[in-house]
């Protein structure tokens, strides 16, 4: 039997999961996106032109493939619809490759302002959210609230949003101090879900299991990164949907005995954006130096991105929180300037040392780090792993020693051709 695979990033996002897809979909007749929503950034580049996408599925360029938004997603139908009118200035006919699912969540203009509102209050407690109503949309689902894709449909719609926008407008009184008019956003809002009748509405979950039993090849594409997880990460410092392999299961609707492969995608050092614990945060100049080596501001909100060393204790645990069955090393080129390389291998806390990540997502610890000589060399124009520095190649020795996983691809750069692979 078939299997679906799985690509999702294995730290706090921002891993490159949008180029990863983009090379690995000649591979697979179906890209699936199972959570997440526009607060998502995935970035494309080739022929000598960038797209982000925020909602739609990276394999949306490739005209062999199809493209499925799955129920595990939440949608804004003004951000969705101006994601594919920019990417049919390149792809005429993207419109035909995408399903969305009955069954995914809309995001309402009430729900952004609900996370504006929070997000205002909690002062220096504050997550740190895109401000997208990614948080206040999931709420609504496990409340039972919530609109869904296939409500579009139906004759009450229109009543049915006016009863759910009722309700966050009681909400947003708690809030006296946070002034907003959605009246703009609203009419702009009512006019995509108009234009997104254009686009097929499925059972996903009925689609994707018959895609298996096909033998089609499926991509699952995973949002945000491991480390951001609901349910594992550093919460509350979080995103509110199951980013790990478990959440292709419920974001897709297909049973843990369809998953084959997962790739697993990380830096070669680490990134953060918002709050929450870094163990291995630089805020000195070579922090900044990765900053602008990797141009790590945020795909999504622009946002400067936190940089730090490669943090292998958290990263051991999404590769086992994931079932990871091969590695796919990201942005390596950035380090190519770097007298001294360092890892993460453990914690400390007092005079206790940690090799597993704790509860608490690892607040308040000191690294023990683990050095590496840098290859200094540039290896930006290297397509065959053997040809790459020695000292690169003892880098990745020692992380797939430690994570017991072999790294199969390397990427050196953000265009598709700047990939290596390897057996």
């Amino acid at each position: 039997m078939k299997k679906i695979d799985v690509v999702l990033g294995l730290q706090w996002g921002d891993e490159g999961k949008g180029k990863v897809v983009d090379v690995l979909t000649p591979n697979y007749n179906v890209i699936a996106r199972f959570q997440g929503g526009p607060n998502a950034g995935h970035s494309l580049v080739f022929n000598n032109d960038s797209f982000v996408l925020h909602t739609v599925p990276s394999g949306i360029f490739r005209k062999e493939s199809v493209n499925i938004i799955g129920n595990g997603v939440v949608i804004d139908p003004v951000i969705l619809m101006d994601e594919i009118k920019q990417i049919e200035t390149k792809s005429a006919d993207s419109r035909s490759r995408l399903m969305i699912s009955k069954r995914a969540q809309l995001i309402l203009p009430t729900h952004r302002m609900l996370d504006a509102a929070n997000e205002s209050s909690m002062g220096k407690s504050k997550i740190g959210s895109t401000l997208k109503g990614i948080g206040p949309t999931y709420m609504d689902k496990i409340g039972r609230y919530g609109l869904r894709i296939g409500d579009i449909l139906l004759d009450s719609f229109k009543e049915k949003y006016e009863a759910l926008k009722k309700r966050h407008m009681e909400t947003l009184k708690l809030y006296p101090d946070f002034k907003f008019d959605i009246t703009e956003y609203e009419a702009k809002w009512f006019d995509a879900v108009e234009q997104l009748k254009s686009i097929k509405f499925v059972d996903s979950e009925h689609i994707a299991n018959e895609y298996i039993n096909d033998g089609k090849a499926i991509l699952a594409e995973g949002a945000q990164g491991s480390m951001l997880d609901i349910d594992f990460g550093t919460y509350p410092f979080v995103t509110s949907s199951n980013t790990m392999t478990a959440g292709v299961c419920t974001g897709l609707g297909v049973a843990p005995n369809r998953v084959g492969n997962v790739y697993g995608i990380f830096k070669a050092y680490c990134t953060r954006v918002g709050n929450g614990p870094f163990p291995t945060e630089l805020n000195d100049q070579t922090g900044e130096d990765l900053r602008q080596a990797g141009h790590e501001f945020g795909a999504t909100t622009g946002r400067p991105r936190r940089c730090g060393w490669l943090d292998l204790v958290a990263l051991k645990y999404a590769v086992m929180m994931n079932g990871v069955t091969d590695l796919i090393m990201m942005k390596s080129d950035v380090l190519n300037s770097m007298d001294t390389i360092k890892v993460a291998v453990a914690y400390k806390r007092g005079d206790e040392t940690m090799d597993t990540f704790p509860y608490d997502g690892a607040d308040n610890v000191e690294p023990i780090y683990k050095e590496f000589e840098g290859w200094k060399t540039d290896i930006c124009d290297i397509r065959d792993y053997d040809s790459l520095p020695e000292k690169f190649r003892e880098y990745v020795a020692f992380i797939e020693k430690e994570t017991s996983c072999p790294v199969r691809i390397i990427s050196i750069g953000p265009d598709r051709e700047a990939t290596i692979f390897r057996n």
